[in-house]
C-alpha cells in the first residue's frame, strides 16, 4: 500500500529516509555525498512523485521505492 509521505511527521520522515539512506549497499558511485545531499535527494524524489513510501501490513514495515517499481 502506498502510504502519501505527507502523512508522516517530518521527523519520522526524516528517519525513515535516513535509515534508507544508510542500508548497506546503497551506493553513491565513487564521490562520497553527505548525508544531508542524500536526505535531499530522496525527498526531491518524493515530493516529485519519482519515488514512494511502501507500507507493507504483512511486516508492518515501510519502504522508500521508485514508483515504477510499485505501478509494474
Amino acid at each position: 500500500m502506498i502510504l502519501p509521505w505527507q502523512q508522516l511527521s517530518s521527523d519520522a520522515l526524516r528517519g525513515l529516509i535516513e535509515e534508507f539512506v544508510t542500508r548497506d549497499g546503497t551506493d553513491y558511485g565513487e564521490d562520497e555525498v553527505s548525508l544531508e545531499r542524500r536526505v535531499e535527494q530522496v525527498m526531491a524524489r518524493l515530493r516529485s512523485g519519482e519515488a514512494v513510501l511502501l507500507f507493507s501490513e504483512s511486516t508492518a514495515e515501510c519502504s522508500i521505492v521508485a514508483r515504477e517499481r510499485v505501478e509494474k
